[in-house]
């Protein structure tokens, strides 16, 4: 079959790979209709996470048909179309027990990203996403083993076509629970920093929430226009203003009731942090971080889906002490939100693929990738098409 590899640091292309087999009693084959690039694909393909080997598949954002089943897997069958989420989990550990599917004990074998580990169990494997989380190959090919098959593939209704519900697989529910956990609902205020894909999700699901007031801060101009004629955010360009003085500025010098940082770990910062990142000193930007916590209210929370790994410099703990400020980050626990995004799909309430700037073949993947990383012909968001 064809599939997208990585082949190292902005190196990817589309291989002729061995087709997958099942190889547990409760796995799937997948047939793939449709797959996209999301930004949590592009910071391996910058070489920016540890793991990778030559020739891993990338993309864990997919959905297709299912051609294979083993004698384990009682809630699909083949022929059945399915949504697959990007988090791998189990169903039944400690934590799943308590829908928190992206923390399952159960599906990683590898460590994890985690720096002060000791012996903590690591959390769930992930779709096409390095070594440290079970090095399982993605979707971005012909073909796909989905493990743990019984939990988490959401069967679609033939209504509905593969664009509208694509992005139940990440960045709809990363942006809807991303917006959850600021706790910001109904007449409230929100900021939002990165109009990329899960920055968008963000806003969507803020306004079907009946957030009032939503701030979206970014650099680009053809995504801040986006938000703004999609979503009605008050678009806010960093390189224009100082965004969290801006945000001050319009709430009667209080800051936002909640914030949602999905920007992650390469979030654009100062010269001085560039160069330790570039060094290892440091693990990423701390910048959008640190506007975040100056942007929300006392007694506000950051929620944070944006991707972070190790140590971060000029964190400013004291602040989010002195403000009272809560932070909610981590994986999103995809299994738990699709049932109800689907749902609201179906009755109008979201339009995901109103982001989709770019549809390609499968074989143009690559560049499809270098369009997103460089932001080339006002790319939003790229759907690939086996």
């Amino acid at each position: 079959m064809r599939a997208l590899t990585y082949h190292g640091s902005n190196d990817v292309k589309v291989d002729n790979v061995p087709d997958p087999i099942l190889q547990e009693l409760d796995d799937v084959i997948l047939k793939v209709t449709a797959t996209a690039i999301c930004g949590s694909d592009l910071h391996m393909y910058r070489g920016k996470i540890p793991a990778m080997k030559s020739g891993d598949i990338l993309g864990h954002e997919f959905m297709g048909e299912v051609v294979e089943t083993g004698p384990n897997v009682t809630k699909l069958q083949k022929g059945d179309r399915v949504v697959v989420p990007f988090v791998i989990a189990c169903g039944s550990c400690f934590f799943c027990d308590m829908d928190l599917y992206s923390a399952c004990e159960t599906t990683n074998p590898d460590r994890g990203s985690i720096m002060n580990k000791k012996s903590l169990r690591s959390g769930a494997a992930l779709f096409g996403f390095s070594h440290l989380y079970g090095g399982i190959p993605g979707g971005q090919a012909e073909y796909v083993r989905v493990p743990k098959a019984n939990v988490g593939p959401i069967k679609i209704p033939k209504n509905l076509a593969d664009e509208q519900v694509l992005f139940l697989s990440d960045i709809l529910p990363t942006g809807y629970q991303a917006v959850l956990n600021t706790g910001v609902g109904k007449g409230g205020s929100l900021a939002i920093f990165g109009a990329g894909p899960v920055g968008l999700m963000a806003a969507a699901s803020a306004r079907m929430l009946g957030v009032e007031k939503i701030f979206m801060v970014d650099h680009h101009k053809f995504r801040l226009d986006f938000a703004q004629q999609t979503y009605g955010v008050i678009p806010i360009n960093f390189e224009e203003c100082d965004a969290a003085e801006f945000i001050l500025d319009h709430t009667d010098a209080r800051g936002v009731d909640g914030v949602v940082e999905a920007v992650g770990f390469e979030a654009k910062g100062s010269a001085v942090e560039t160069v330790m990142t570039n060094l290892k000193l440091e693990g990423s930007s701390g910048k959008a971080l640190r506007q975040c916590i100056a942007a929300v209210r006392r007694g506000g929370t950051v929620s944070v889906p944006g991707l972070y790994a190790g140590f971060i410099h000029g964190f400013l703990f004291g602040d989010i002490f002195e403000k009272g400020i809560g932070i909610k980050a981590g994986q999103t626990h995809v299994q738990k939100h699709m049932p109800e995004l689907l749902r609201f799909i179906e009755e109008g309430k979201l339009h995901p693929n109103a982001i989709i700037s770019h549809r390609l073949n499968l074989s143009q993947a690559a560049e499809g990738y270098k369009m997103f990383d460089k932001k080339e012909d006002d790319c939003r968001k790229v759907v690939l098409t086996p």
